[in-house]
Parts: C-alpha cells; structure tokens; sequence
C-alpha cells in the first residue's frame, strides 16, 4: 500500500483525473466546461459536483446563460426529470457556495 503524501487524497486523485481528461480531449475549454456540465445532468450528480464544475467552468469564462443553453439542449436526450434535478442541484450548489463565502467574509473581520 503507498503512503499518503497529502491531507486531501479523495481531491487531488479528482484533480489528476481531470487534468488527464483535459490533455487527452480534443475539445477547448470552454466547450469541455459545457460538456461536463451537460454529463452531470446526464448521470444525476449530486450538488458537489456541479460546485466543483461550476467553478471551473466561471473561470473559463462560461456564464449562466450556456449552462441553462446546455440544460435546454439536453433535455429531450436526458429527459426534463434529469434536467429539473440538475437545476436543482445546482441552486443547492451556489448556495452552498454563497454560505462559504460568507463564513469566509465574516472570519475575516
């Protein structure tokens, strides 16, 4: 069995399998962003993964407006009962994100 190196194993394997999927995949940023975005709503992930592809994808400059494009245009492979969860999850997410944030506002004073 290897030894741990880091306090964050479960993040850093996510972050590596990432980064492979990056380098292989033919597609930009953007269009990779939006692609992840529509294949959490394809298997019904939960919140936390559309918090950590969010992220990622507003760093790639990806806006609302796309992701809900993305979630109309899927909606008639994965069907709306898929398409309403996502959104949900994803309000859930940015709630999440929006009490981090606080919590980190309010340490800082």
């Amino acid at each position: 069995m290897t030894e741990q190196t880091t306090e964050a194993p479960v993040l850093d394997l996510l972050k590596s399998m990432t980064a492979e999927s990056l380098a292989a995949s033919s597609l930009d940023v953007e269009t990779l962003a939006l692609v992840r975005i529509a294949a959490l709503a394809a298997v019904d992930a939960p919140a936390v993964s559309y918090l950590l592809n969010l992220e990622a994808a507003r760093e790639v400059g990806i806006d609302a407006e796309q992701v809900r494009g993305v979630l109309a245009a899927i909606a008639p492979i994965v069907g709306t009962a898929r398409v309403a969860s996502a959104t949900g999850k994803i309000v859930d997410a940015l709630d999440v994100a929006i009490e981090v944030a606080d919590l980190d506002a309010q340490s800082e004073e």
